[in-house]
């Protein structure tokens, strides 16, 4: 269920605390006239299932009306074609007409009406939008400069500083309501989610409605809540300024993102991962596949470990995803990576994001057959034309197929289960169980306590860290 989200934005000055502001009308009297009601219409295709006809005024056509059922009112008791109708909130970012809102709130909309603090309605058209945020940019034609509200630096923002949110929640037109950030950098479901989550009262309708700080300025685009029952509960989620702002600035030049891409698989270094490569902390991104483009181009390779991208320290997957998304496509940059415990700067052309999604891997070349082997509680066995075609792979595929695991084993626990592929054993390709019973014993001869397994399940590529003992 979709709603709304708030969040707020530090202040300078003394480190103590502050006390609660006497009011917020100031501010209320500040921005309001920059914050909109947005009403959709949608136009929704009859049922094609048969509906039984009933003679004119039988009582089961009032049955129909009174349970919101398509009535015997077309040809053969199919209901005809029918309007639905929804609400959101928005606010204006330039004097021109510029509108920002919640995908969500829009999306297959045929018409967009707006409506404004001072009861003025115009219709709007769509700029552009973008699910991954779900964030939409809109338009309106106003004969005299609307009032309009700019976007705050939601870095800035500190858990416990207060935060206003507006909207139009229940439909029941503009409202106000006030609370602490809760917390940052939440994550919900995207690869760019950056939320502020918020104690402010939110509730359906408030979506795409502005999160303000205590200056007027916008910190968050209020988004989502997290409810048992649909009403607000204090834990409402609202999506940084600082994400939204180069997501509409990008919208408003081209109608759509044009997003970085480096085109890698990547994944979080956990510590026993760390420990098995030989790094001094768990940090910076796994490289765990490596597609035709723009990082195999520049020699980037499955099981580089990258620390730096355009200058920039990279701590996690999460920093990397955001940093390459940020760069401008068709740019040159420099990544660093670490490789055998060596670190390697690379220049690499930046592709785009949005071209590049849905492109399928290439595949390894096929291993000889062998027979399965029990290791560290893994039963492993090469693959067969048989197991290929049970696992739906292709026939380039290889490496060892899990076939069964002790469930009391630590593999087990580190999540590896039977049908797994595993690709590569210490960081290299494995083609035979003899290959992964050699990998094990340099990593024990190495005086490691793990080795790194690079898997695939579903044909996603994953690194897990195996104890050796």
């Amino acid at each position: 269920m979709l709603a709304v989200a708030l969040a707020c934005a530090p202040l300078a000055g003394p480190a103590y605390a502050r006390g609660a502001p006497e009011s917020f009308a100031e501010l209320v009297n500040q921005v309001s006239n920059s914050v909109v009601n947005i009403t959709t219409s949608t136009t929704v295709a009859a049922p094609t299932g048969n509906i039984p006809n009933f003679p004119p005024g039988s009582p089961f056509e009032d049955l129909f009306r009174d349970f919101g059922l398509p009535g015997p009112n077309g040809p053969n008791g199919r209901g005809a074609p029918r309007r639905s109708n929804a609400l959101g909130s928005g606010f204006v970012i330039s004097e021109d007409g510029y509108i920002v809102t919640n995908n969500h709130v829009i999306e297959d909309a045929d018409e967009i009406e707006i409506e404004f603090f001072s009861g003025k309605r115009l219709d709007a058209t769509l700029v552009g939008t973008d699910p991954k945020t779900d964030i939409a940019l809109l338009k309106v034609e106003s004969d005299e400069p609307l009032p309009f509200v700019t976007f705050g630096d939601s870095d800035k923002v500190r858990v416990g500083d207060w935060v206003m949110a507006m909207g139009n929640p229940l439909g029941q037109g503009f409202s106000a309501s006030a609370g602490i950030i809760s917390a940052r950098n939440r994550e919900l479901s995207g690869s760019y989610d950056d939320y502020l989550q918020t104690d402010a009262a939110i509730n359906r309708g408030n979506s795409g409605g502005p999160l303000f700080d205590m200056e007027g300025e916008v910190v968050g685009v209020n988004t989502a809540i997290l409810s048992p029952n649909g009403g607000s509960i204090g834990i409402g989620f609202s999506m940084a300024s600082n994400v939204v702002s180069k997501v509409v600035d990008q919208l408003k030049q081209f109608g759509e993102t044009r997003r970085g891409w480096l085109g890698v698989k990547i994944q979080d270094v956990t510590p026993d991962m760390a420990e098995a490569m030989g790094l001094e902390t768990p940090e910076g991104a796994l490289v765990s596949e490596v597609p035709e483009g723009p990082a195999k181009e520049a020699g980037i390779e499955a099981g580089d470990v990258i620390t730096s991208f355009d200058g920039g320290e990279v701590k996690s997957t999460r920093d990397l995803v955001r940093r390459v998304a940020d760069a401008p496509v068709g740019e040159k940059v420099r990544v660093t990576v670490l490789r055998d415990g060596e670190s390697k700067t690379l220049l690499v052309t930046l592709g785009r994001r949005e071209l590049a999604e849905g492109e399928e891997p290439p595949k390894a070349v096929q291993a000889p057959q062998e027979v399965e082997r029990d290791m560290l509680g893994l039963t492993v066995t090469p693959l067969t034309d048989e197991l290929r075609t049970e696992m739906g792979l292709t026939k380039d595929a290889q490496g060892l197929v899990i076939k069964s695991i002790d469930e009391t084993s630590a593999a087990y626990e580190k999540g590896l289960r039977a049908g797994d592929l595993i690709t590569e054993v210490g960081q290299k390709p494995v083609s035979s169980v003899d290959d992964f019973e050699e990998r094990v014993q340099a990593a024990k001869d190495a005086g490691r306590k793990s080795v790194l397994l690079l898997i695939r399940r579903g044909g996603e590529p994953r690194f897990v860290a195996l104890p050796v003992e």
